[in-house]
């Protein structure tokens, strides 16, 4: 399988009146046309990296890497305009709250076609007609209403419906998803999780899914990254994800509660600091 996206020590560093603080430390992985989860508690480093890849970091925060390429462009050094181009029609990212990631003065059918128009050069009646098919794909049940609706007007799990609408018009190559499924009910997860399982096997989409759903990942990833204090601990088959061997991993399978196990309370995570120097078992 051929790379479709190249990182090799991967760095994210931000500088604090405390010193230097590295969310992400040396992490390195090639992904190609299938889905890879990225699992971690919060503050591990998966949303900053999916930032990185699409050079989002904002000062103070500083990116670094030995290679960070796409399809063969190195995406640190590729100029601006260039980036601008790829992201949103190849390169794109769900982000995980869309209160802070929509547009609260522009409505939600502008925002859906706005990217559409200016770089297909669409018709604005054929820009709104593939807008209206997606929301309809996301399973929103009133998609003209929903069309012509602000973001304060919907609910947080419309909201993130209208997110991955955002993303999936254009039919990315590459798409970075931070908990894409955290706001939806049981019924529009699957319905989410079919379209993006037929846009990786149809398409060749390459997935980046960033997740704390430990079994949501096992059952529709084929690897992961298990991600502590900014580095990857572990990494191994999804379906594989149940016989992990480093002992966080292990650890956080532990902290899951099971339907119908013993009463009593959580298991809870014991950390060891040696762990934020390990590399990847």
């Amino acid at each position: 399988m051929s790379a479709l996206l190249e990182v090799e020590d991967l760095r994210v560093a931000f500088d604090t009146p405390a010193g230097v603080v590295e969310a992400v430390r040396g992490l390195s992985f090639t992904l190609g046309r299938e889905r890879l989860g990225i699992v971690g508690e919060s503050g591990s480093g998966k949303t900053m990296t999916g930032r990185a890849i699409l050079r989002l970091v904002q000062p103070p925060g500083r990116v670094s890497a030995r290679r960070l390429a796409f399809d063969g462009q190195e995406l640190l050094t590729l100029p601006e305009r260039r980036l601008r181009a790829l992201r949103g029609r190849r390169l794109a990212m769900v982000m995980q709250d869309p209160k802070y990631s929509l547009n609260p003065v522009m409505s939600v059918g502008r925002q859906l076609t706005e990217g559409l128009r200016r770089r297909e050069r669409l018709s604005r009646a054929e820009a709104r007609r593939r807008a209206l098919a997606m929301l309809e794909a996301v399973q929103i049940r009133d998609p003209e209403r929903v069309y012509r609706a602000f973001p304060h007007e919907l609910s947080g799990g419309m909201g993130q419906r209208v997110m991955i609408a955002m993303m999936l018009i254009p039919e990315p190559d590459l798409l970075i998803a931070d908990e894409p499924t955290s706001a939806l009910d049981v019924t529009v997860e699957a319905e989410v999780l079919k379209i993006l399982d037929g846009l990786v096997r149809e398409r060749g989409l390459g997935l980046i899914f960033i997740s704390h759903d430990l079994p949501l990942v096992s059952r529709f990833c084929d690897r992961v990254l298990v991600m502590y204090a900014g580095r990857v601990v572990e990494e191994l088959k999804a379906a594989e994800l149940e016989r992990a061997r480093h002992p966080y991993t292990r650890g956080l399978l532990r902290c899951l509660p099971r339907v119908g196990g013993p009463r009593g309370d959580l298991a809870t995570l014991t950390r060891d600091p040696a762990w934020a120097e390990q590399g990847a078992e």
